[in-house]
């Protein structure tokens, strides 16, 4: 499975394309072609996934039960507006109307890679996110990852 690193800015035309950064490009897997699923992320941002990340996770969810109001909720959240997007041509890809307004995006995106995905944001909103919870970052870590985390750094 792939792992995304790395925070590109992009500039969006008036039509909504970007260019996908060589850095980006260059971290697909081998094979994996120039489709993509985008969808509604959390903190108003739009989530970007290869087909193979997004297959994976669709059988997740696929398997969550309908009988429970509160998956049938969060299936309508997160799947509403899930669309494939394609590379073309020139190297840009097209996010459709509704995921831009939804991301309040407007000329400058950030593409911050989260693993398996990466994130698209407007740029004022994700430095003002990042700004707003860097001082808590800290206290963060340990609470999610302070028994569970494996320090990578012991022993240097």
């Amino acid at each position: 499975m792939t792992s995304f690193l790395g925070e590109y800015e992009v500039a969006m035309d008036s039509k909504g394309r970007f260019l996908l950064p060589a850095g980006f490009r260059k971290q697909l897997p081998e094979g994996s072609g120039e489709r993509f699923v985008i969808n509604r992320g959390f903190e108003h941002c739009l989530t970007m996934y290869t087909m193979d990340s997004w297959n994976v996770l669709s059988e997740k969810i696929n398997r969550l039960n309908d009988f429970n109001p509160k998956v049938r909720e969060f299936k309508r959240l997160f799947l509403n507006g899930a669309t494939i997007i394609e590379v073309d041509s020139a190297g840009r890809v097209l996010l459709p109307k509704p995921l831009q307004e939804y991301a309040g995006m407007k000329k400058d995106v950030i593409m911050s890679a989260q693993g398996n995905k990466v994130e698209l944001w407007d740029k004022d909103t994700y430095y003002n996110y990042i700004n707003q919870h860097a001082a808590g970052f800290s206290n963060l870590a340990a609470e999610v990852a302070g028994g569970d985390f494996i320090n990578p750094f012991e022993g240097l």
